[in-house]
């Protein structure tokens, strides 16, 4: 959530970096609820301060022997109008609340201005792959083989729930297995977390208000299906204040994923690449504000590095102002490339939301020098997420007579050197 102050300092340059973003922003009525909630802020203490003289006068009337009936009298209505108005600056910062609630975080200035198709290349790994044959879809050769079967996953639970079978199964698992212990051994403290979460949660993590709909729901217990550890991760440390020198803390969760993106899909997004349930390690990190974009260049090499050790070509691409998740500042993205699509796909997204989401969920640091404390910084990343992961797998390590090379580093988990 955005600091009502930023806005009240600098109205003009605020809203035109979030139009940047969206340009049907508008915050003009955040600052007129705002002025007039100070308005009867200031009114309410003129009439207690009214009503603390008055109490001092009853008093010293009472302790003079004399009548303060009409005193009281006016008093009691100053305390009424006091209590009516405190329901109205309740209502009033409620209303400013869920409007701020609403906005999505200022855009760093080094962030691009533009649209999704906008987004600029840093830098890439490997030579894009090339082959002599043409190269099976990844739904194609995962079913032919029987590593995928999405029409028994259908069966038991609807369209675009994914079902890995047999070494499918063995080598999702031995994805999960070597990111979440790559990243311990980088210094990033292990995290199993619950797989729901309550409403709070989510609010402090930005899910809620805005992507309730993308999100499943519990409504008898008010819990919420984990869409991405990053949920689950913005709330270890809510309500605390942390010591600057135990900071930056980095933690890294291993979750299923569940996200309805609802809408219609096309081909390209068949099998793999668009699903409500997948698997991730995720990356996560409180930092202090001087030094949370150092640490963002360090999370994305710990995801790049992932990439690297399975041997995998990507991108890493800097998102423009329009393609940011709301809590984000800054994203990176790191995208794998599917031969048979002949395209890029994300599988990493590394974010700097900065104090957005600590300030909901009041996550604070005394620094070091002395001074009150401030919000911590939160970075979040896939490190990474398994499902187009394993497509790239699947369809970058195809040989000519149709055998599917497994990555070194995953071989003595799977078990095998090909499939």
């Amino acid at each position: 959530m955005l600091d009502i102050n930023r806005l009240r300092e600098d109205p003009t340059g605020v809203e035109r970096r979030l139009q940047a973003r969206d340009p049907s922003i508008r915050i003009a009525k955040i600052l007129e609820l705002d002025k007039a909630r100070r308005s009867l802020i200031q009114e309410v203490e003129v009439l207690k301060a009214r009503r603390n003289r008055g109490s001092q006068q009853v008093a010293d009337l009472k302790q003079q022997g004399k009548d303060a009936t009409e005193l009281i009298a006016s008093l009691s209505s100053v305390a009424a109008q006091i209590s009516a108005l405190d329901g109205t600056l309740k209502e009033a910062a409620s209303k400013i609340d869920h409007l701020l609630s609403l906005l999505p975080n200022v855009p760093h200035p080094d962030v691009p201005v533009g649209t999704k198709e906008e987004r600029v290349e840093l830098r890439s790994f490997n030579e894009r792959p090339r082959t002599d044959f043409s190269v099976k879809p990844h739904l194609e050769i995962g079913e032919e083989k029987g590593l995928l079967d999405f029409r028994r996953g259908a069966a038991i639970a609807g369209s675009r729930f994914p079902m890995y079978v047999g070494m499918g199964a063995r080598l999702e698992m031995a994805l999960i297995a070597f990111m979440f212990f790559h990243h311990a051994a980088r210094g990033y403290v292990p995290i199993i977390p619950p797989f729901v979460a309550n409403s709070n949660s989510f609010f402090v993590a930005s899910q809620l208000p805005k992507f309730a709909e993308d999100s499943y729901h519990c409504e008898k217990d008010d819990l919420w299906l984990n869409p991405t550890a990053e949920s689950l991760l913005a709330n270890l440390h809510r309500d605390e204040i942390l010591d600057e020198e135990t900071l930056p803390r980095n933690y890294v969760a291993y979750t299923p994923c569940f996200r309805r993106e609802a809408g219609t899909y096309g081909e390209d997004e068949r099998g793999l690449i668009r699903v409500h349930q997948f698997n991730k390690v995720e990356l996560f990190k409180y930092t202090g504000q001087e030094t949370s974009y150092a640490e963002l260049d360090g999370l994305v090499a710990d995801a790049e590095s992932v990439l690297q050790a399975l041997g995998v070509h990507y991108r890493v691409t800097l998102l423009p102002t329009q393609d940011l998740a709301q809590q984000s500042s800054k994203t990176i993205d790191l995208e794998v490339y599917l031969p048979a699509q002949g395209r890029y796909y994300e599988v990493s997204s590394c974010s700097n939301c900065e104090a957005f989401q600590a300030r909901r969920g009041n996550t604070r640091y005394r620094p070091a020098a002395g001074g009150k404390p401030q919000f911590v910084h939160t970075l979040n990343g896939s490190g990474l997420a398994t499902s187009r992961l394993m497509a790239a797998i699947l369809e970058n390590n195809q040989t000519q007579d149709g055998e599917i090379r497994i990555p070194e580093v995953l071989q003595e988990m799977v078990g095998a050197q090909t499939l």
